[in-house]
């Protein structure tokens, strides 16, 4: 019976596929070959269905890696080298030194790597469930410029599928003007891994956003955000914050390391402050 009904819907289908053009036309091909596969071997049901299954998930990603053009596909590239090198550099618990420990427990660590350079990390808890935070950071990137002093703005300049973002940051000037004012042009990714989530990010370029008159334009990455609930308590969020940048200019480095090291602290303390506001009835009870 089913090998039967594999060969009447494999000839139905000729008969439309004269009128259909594009990838229409070429899933419709890929999926009659299948079934004409399937007739001749005549598997039982369960394999049948299986088979069927594993073919409609892989032909579902070919057809939308079709969606983007080759400069989308290498920003998407580049969003996953992101993630794979900043989880890289994460996961390795050796070398890291201390640099700053503040008074509500936040921790920013250090260590040198031979080919980025000088990379900080800092790890904080937020007491506010991962979907609350993940909502600021990535729902609401483009707000960041209201609660966060070291940033003026950050605007999305091009959104490709539901995981990858072009953005343009401008960095505020450092405190008596140390370090001048910068900008950023990045391509962000953003995935989620059970109950993790991974914010990661590096500079790309991007035609339609040139350097701008009266900034630097720096390079960052690979950075990475990761966020994930505290086993002993889903209220809170632990937050690692992977930032490798090169400023560009002419820096002292001592005087690069502290505002780095000032700016990961600072930013925390921003966040508990914009997350609490944006959800003051969790944070009273």
């Amino acid at each position: 019976m089913l090998p039967a009904t594999s060969k009447l819907c494999a000839a139905i289908s000729y008969r439309h596929l004269r009128n259909m053009t594009g990838l229409r036309r070429t899933a419709a091909v890929v999926l009659s070959h299948e079934l004409e596969k399937l007739a001749i071997v005549g598997p039982g049901p369960s394999k049948w269905i299986n088979h069927v299954r594993r073919r409609s998930s892989l032909l579902s990603s070919r057809l939308e890696e079709k969606l983007y053009n080759d400069t989308e596909m290498s920003y998407i590239t580049q969003g996953e080298e992101a993630i794979k090198k900043s989880m890289s550099i994460l996961g390795d618990q050796d070398g890291w030194k201390l640099e700053i420990v503040a008074g509500n427990g936040d921790k920013v660590l250090s260590k040198v790597l031979p080919d980025i350079g000088k990379v900080f990390k800092l790890e904080a808890v937020l007491e506010q469930p991962l979907d609350n935070v993940y909502g600021e950071l990535v729902d609401n990137m483009e707000k960041m410029g209201e609660w966060n002093p070291n940033v003026k703005e950050v605007k999305i300049l091009q959104k490709i599928g539901k995981d990858t973002v072009i953005t343009h940051e401008k960095a505020a000037e450092a405190a008596g003007n140390i370090v001048g004012p910068r900008d950023f042009v990045s391509v962000r990714c953003n995935k989620r891994r059970g109950s993790t989530c991974i914010l990661a990010g590096m500079s790309t370029r991007f035609g339609e956003m040139p350097e701008q008159k009266g900034y630097i334009r720096a390079e960052n990455g690979p950075t990475c955000m990761v966020l994930h609930p505290l086993n002993e308590d889903h209220t809170k969020t632990k937050l690692t914050w992977l930032l490798s940048v090169d400023l560009k200019g002419w820096l002292p480095k001592s005087i690069i390391n502290q505002v780095l090291s000032q700016t990961q602290v600072d930013f925390a303390k921003h966040l508990r402050t914009r997350v609490t506001a944006t959800h003051p009835t969790l944070s009273q009870s």
